[in-house]
């Protein structure tokens, strides 16, 4: 992170003469705290939706962007504008009618030419603008004059700026209004608290807090808004940095987990010659600091992120299986029952011949099966569970837990994982693993996910073929689509559908999958076996359609996005996706992800808008990391972590990924602080607790150290 050079943002000191001369002012933090007064019931109510309701919530309020200001000769008649004009002269009137003040009047002028501006009920205003004044003016041009709005900013100091702040506004009141609300309490800026001590702002050459709230609000030609809102982005990636990493630390200190350090017995037994191929080198490295966090005391917390197809149920399985071998018991949580069987079915699979009690638990597991699972499970006979959030009902009782899986975490709420953690022995937290199939780029990885260590498996498994990849439209394109997969299906590969909808809808002109699936079987795949999938279907017509094209019985499957992950079909060679405009890269990226798994060259067809950013993405690049990084750049993500709660930091100044290197910054210094301070007991690191105990919460800065 370099910020330019600024006479604000300068490291050089004052020397004794002007130490002595500038004037002694503390700030009164308190003040922040003072209701704001509104103009106006309904503009109230709207700096209520904003969240703005103290003068220091006005100040954190900051413009998102800034217009250029109209020059004299640009104005059109009865259009609002904003001018940067000079005084010439201003007087004021007495007007007739009964009940108005006099009417002030001015001629200002820019370089553009001079222009007669009124002023209606502010007679005071002849006395505070003097000629020669600098001011901006907001206001609508009439046939004889500029009438500026009421509560129209106005101030002396804008020399040199030529543009003007646009703040986040709602119905009731306007960014304009909230830039003379700025104005109004510019001076509660002297108020605020420096929160980084001095040797951090030195090192980085960062700018002081007030004066970067200063340039932000009110910029001139010697303080860029710019490196104002770098300065306080910086703080507020800070913070939360500082939370996550301390919410890890406390983690770690306050829960114990069985120490998983026995030697590989089943699990080296099962790499030598139970897996049907030799794991990549992201496998084994994932593998072996699973094996490392499992050797502690201390509850593993770990992010497994990975390509598609790269295997993330190994490795998540050596976790299990680690457990296990060590007389402990291991669970899997997936968020659907698909995803479950398939991993169920996996796992099975990859163990071969050895002997390995492990069951499948779900909401439509039968009320016999599900005796019998529990009861294994409790007297300890049963190793590993597989299964739905229906592993942390009440009844589902652990004999000894010792390792977690969750697939796609993000699923689950916090307290669904913790329902779960609960489950381990009285004393004892179970070691977590979370899985994503989706990549993360760093940047969301430090925000999302800061508080876990990150594995990402990026290498593909040898003999996995490339995806062609094609984006599609028009019926010439269509007809030539299903000539290529009857192609294939008559060679004897299989094909998806993919489906936005369910039903059809007259408000969505997208194909669903219901009528398609009809339409397709008796039309252009009329001579192949064509099976129906899509998420309201009851669990074992799901089963049976799934299992009935695994095997091969069907050559056409025709499914919506329940399909996204979790679905394995190696003679699988061509997906077509229908509408693809309405998917998210990451999930058209998870959707092609169910091809291209076998022996053979297989085929992405995406019919949707070829001009399209997102699905000109996913035909130029087959790598999911990089695909993340496109799909974040495309999304403009300014608050990509959710409502500011205790334990949670939503965004309202950085700008992600354009701070991403402030981000890394944050990240990097928030771990040197709290390596010499975990604390943040340190005289000089006092405001920056302070700060941090008002985002998250006081609980947040229970003592770390032992």
């Amino acid at each position: 992170m370099t910020f330019r050079p600024t006479a604000f943002a300068s490291a050089e000191p004052l020397d004794d003469a002007q130490l002595r001369a500038a004037p002694v002012r503390l700030p009164r933090p308190s003040r922040l705290s003072e209701p704001l007064d509104a103009p106006g019931p309904r503009a109230q109510r709207a700096l209520e939706t904003l969240g703005v309701t103290t003068v220091g919530e006005l100040l954190s309020h900051l413009p998102r962007a800034r217009g250029e200001a109209r020059t004299v000769e640009g104005l059109v008649e009865e259009e609002t504008a904003t001018i940067l004009v000079e005084v010439r002269s201003i007087t004021s009137r007495p007007v007739r009618r009964r009940g108005m003040r006099p009417l002030v009047e001015a001629v200002v002028a820019d370089q553009t030419g001079p222009l007669k501006v009124t002023f209606f009920n502010q007679p005071w205003l002849v006395e505070r603008y003097r000629p020669g004044m600098r001011l901006m003016l907001t206001g609508r041009l009439g046939q004889r004059s500029f009438k500026v709005s009421a509560h129209a900013p106005t101030t002396q100091q804008v020399a040199g700026v030529d543009q003007i702040a646009q703040y986040p506004a709602s119905e009731g009141i306007s960014s304009v209004q909230l830039l003379a609300l700025a104005q109004e309490h510019r001076d509660a800026i002297d108020d605020t608290v420096e929160p980084l001590p001095a040797r951090v702002r030195l090192a980085d050459a960062l700018p002081d807090r007030h004066d970067a709230l200063t340039a932000v609000h009110f910029p001139t030609a010697e303080r860029d808004p710019v490196d104002g809102r770098r300065r306080l982005a910086y703080d507020e990636l800070l913070l939360l940095q500082l939370g996550l990493l301390r919410r890890r630390a406390q983690r770690e200190r306050s829960s114990r987990a069985p120490r998983l350090d026995g030697p590989r017995e089943l699990s080296a037994r099962w790499l030598e010659s139970g897996l049907p191929f030799a794991p990549t080198g992201d496998q084994q490295r994932a593998m072996e600091e699973i094996e490392q966090d499992l050797a502690r005391d201390h509850a593993m917390q770990r992010l497994l992120m990975g390509e598609v197809g790269s295997g993330k149920t190994v490795v998540a399985l050596f976790a299990l299986l680690r457990a296990v071998e060590q007389g402990w018991q291991g669970a899997l949580m997936a968020p659907t029952e698909t995803l479950a069987e398939q991993h169920f079915a996996t796992i099975q699979g990859l163990m071969g011949g050895d002997a390995l009690q492990i069951g499948l638990l779900t909401g439509s597991t039968p009320a016999a099966r599900r005796r019998d699972l529990l009861g294994k499970l409790a007297s300890g006979e049963l190793s590993l569970l597989v299964g739905t959030h229906a592993l942390i009902e009440e009844a589902v009782v652990f004999a000894r837990l010792g390792v977690v899986v969750v697939d796609e975490q993000h699923r689950f709420g916090v307290r669904q994982r913790a329902a779960l953690d609960a489950k381990a022995p009285a004393g004892l937290t179970p070691h977590v693993l979370h899985m994503t199939a989706t990549p993360i780029p760093r940047t969301l990885a430090l925000v999302e996910h800061g508080d876990l260590d990150h594995t990402a498996l990026r290498e593909l498994p040898r003999g996995r073929q490339p995806i062609e990849t094609h984006v599609a439209g028009g019926e010439r394109a269509r007809e030539r689509a299903y000539e290529r997969i009857r192609e294939e299906l008559r060679e004897g590969r299989q094909a998806f559908v993919v489906c936005p909808l369910v039903g059809e809808s007259e408000a969505l002109q997208a194909r669903a999958a219901t009528e398609e699936f009809e339409r397709l079987r008796r039309t252009e795949f009329k001579q192949f076996r064509v099976v129906l999938m899509h998420g309201q279907m009851r669990p074992r017509e799901k089963q049976e359609a799934m299992a009935e094209f695994a095997a091969g019985g069907a050559d056409v499957l025709v499914a919506t996005s329940v399909i996204e992950v979790g679905i394995d079909v190696p003679n699988a060679t061509v997906m077509l996706v229908e509408d693809a405009e309405r998917y998210g890269i990451s999930q058209l990226h998870q959707l092609r992800g169910r091809i291209g798994r076998g022996a053979h060259k297989s085929l992405c067809l995406l019919f949707g808008p070829q001009d399209s950013a997102r699905l000109r993405a996913l035909a130029a690049h087959g790598d999911g990391f990089r695909l993340a990084q496109i799909d974040l750049e495309l999304r403009r993500e300014g608050e990509i972590v959710g409502v500011r709660q205790h334990g949670e930091a939503a965004y309202k100044i950085a700008i992600l990924p354009d701070d991403a290197d402030l981000l890394e910054r944050a990240h990097a210094r928030a771990e040197q602080l709290l390596a010499a301070d975990p604390d943040l007991q340190a005289p000089e690191h006092a405001l920056l607790r302070d700060a941090l105990a008002a985002v998250f919460g006081p609980d947040a800065m229970a003592p770390l150290a032992a």
